[in-house]
């Protein structure tokens, strides 16, 4: 597996990164839900992964995990996460690889994501790369319109009324926003980066601007709380929520064939048991993302996440 990122990481960087790839090896060495685990994949969510991170945003880490195969032979019901307490800014928590097979099938856009991510810390050589292909064949547009369309529509009911608002929360309402305007277009999976979203589909105008502008602000440090609204991020926001709340055509998910999700789970969860733990991924980490670019760009530029 190949990841790249655009610039090198800063010192803080390098540094939080070696914290995470600690914890995730601590994760390794210790029992869970009765078994040990091996950690498949784990990479950056949230805004860090979005490119619109603050110096005080937390390190979102998500990973999937796998057991060995004794602990799949009960009839009992076994938790599937692991979930750690936030500490030194860092938030990790993961996902049982049947568990995330489950929802990929049902085309879970928040699992989709994660696998996307421009950071990347852990993976597994070969089980990544079909996790990815997997997931593309389990797309379902309607279920990724309608979790990205009511995350827009919440954040903007709960932080953009009135004259004054929390700044920051824009881009919390635009980037799944964007999400949906890009499945509407028939495109594949939407960009994790906002600035894929906003270089495709806000290619001028003034609301490209106003994007810019808060992240270049929360980027370079400002906490964007409280101040005045944005008279054009709340007139785009106002029309399309609307018009996208009255419904659009998206074709239903065809029925999704489950042989080959159940092919990588028996040869990952076999292959457990003599497998070395995932490399750390060498070539990607906790990087300043170079942001939104002013020019406009191609909706096809690198990689989609």
């Amino acid at each position: 597996m190949t990841e790249t990122t655009n610039v090198s990481p800063s010192p803080a960087a390098d540094d939080r990164r070696a914290a995470i790839l600690q914890r995730l090896a601590a994760i390794e060495a210790e029992p869970w839900n009765g078994a040990g685990v091996r950690i498949l994949y784990a990479g950056e969510s949230g805004s860090r992964a979005w490119g619109f991170a603050s110096r005080d945003s937390d390190w979102d880490v998500r990973f999937l995990y796998v057991h060995p195969p004794s602990w799949y032979l009960s009839v009992a019901d076994r938790r599937d996460v692991i979930e750690l307490p936030i500490a030194d800014d860092l938030d990790i928590n993961g996902w049982e690889l049947r568990k995330a097979l489950r929802l990929l099938r049902k085309g879970n856009p928040v699992l989709r994501e994660w696998l996307h991510s421009p950071i990347v810390y852990r993976a597994a050589p070969g089980v990544v790369e079909r996790l990815r292909r997997l997931a593309g064949t389990q797309a379902s547009p309607r279920a990724a319109l309608h979790h990205y369309l009511h995350m827009a529509q919440r954040n903007h009911r709960e932080y953009l009324q009135g004259p004054e608002v929390r700044l920051k929360k824009y881009l919390y309402v635009l980037r799944p926003l964007l999400a949906c305007l890009w499945i509407e277009r028939g495109l594949d999976q939407p960009p994790v980066e906002l600035a894929q979203l906003v270089d495709a589909l806000l290619p001028t105008g003034a609301v490209r601007a106003a994007v810019l502008d808060l992240v270049r602000r929360k980027c370079a440090g400002e906490e964007l709380e409280r101040g005045p609204a944005i008279p054009a991020l709340d007139a785009f926001l106002g029309r399309e929520l609307v018009r996208l709340g009255e419904g659009i055509a998206i074709p239903p998910q065809a029925a999704n064939e489950v042989a080959g999700l159940d092919a990588l789970l028996w040869d990952t969860v076999m292959g457990s048991a003599t497998e070395a733990p995932s490399e750390p991924d060498r070539c990607s980490g906790p990087t300043q993302h170079r942001g939104l670019h002013p020019s406009p760009m191609k909706p096809g530029r690198g990689r989609v996440g």
